[in-house]
């Protein structure tokens, strides 16, 4: 295989920007900009996204059993990357952005448009991430979209022309 054609080729695939967030039962908190996400049922309604293996929030959400997908807007590029980085947890506080604690316990960041909470439901092993399933349990819109509800999320291109994850 020709791997810059691989790399490009994965890299056509458009991915959306998330905040997955958790609190494992020792009170640990992990909070993880994400990108590879998708709705797999309708009923029950089942996310899922791959999580990078030997991150923190890997294994807090696995600790925990649950999470929350916090759906970042279009102009919130500065909260991805604050979540690139480990979690900065102070009271109130997860790397600088104010949060509470959703009905699942996992942490709610209070300036995203909307957010999912979730169980999780099954771990698909493979390679350098996991995909994790998730049933949600809770969703919340903040802000309606003002137009379709798909552009309203901030994409992976929104960070610019040298940004890229996977491939």
């Amino acid at each position: 295989m020709d791997d810059k054609h691989k790399k490009t080729a994965l890299r056509m695939i458009p991915y959306g920007l998330y905040v997955l967030t958790g609190k494992a039962p020792d009170g640990q908190i992990a909070a993880a900009t994400v990108n590879w996400v998708t709705q797999v049922s309708f009923v029950p309604p089942l996310v899922a996204l791959g999580v990078k293996t030997d991150s923190g929030a890997h294994a807090v959400v696995q600790a925990a059993g649950a999470f929350a997908l916090n759906f970042l807007g279009k102009d919130q590029g500065g909260i991805a990357y604050a979540f690139f980085k480990p979690v900065q947890a102070e009271p109130g506080l997860l790397s600088g952005q104010p949060y509470k604690n959703g009905g699942n316990g996992a942490p709610v960041l209070d300036a995203v448009p909307a957010y999912l909470e979730c169980r999780l439901v099954q771990v698909v092993t493979g390679g350098d991430h996991d995909v994790f399933i998730g049933k949600v349990t809770d969703a919340v819109v903040r802000q309606e979209p003002a137009g379709r509800a798909d552009d309203a999320t901030l994409w992976m291109k929104d960070l610019g022309e040298k940004v890229f994850y996977g491939g």
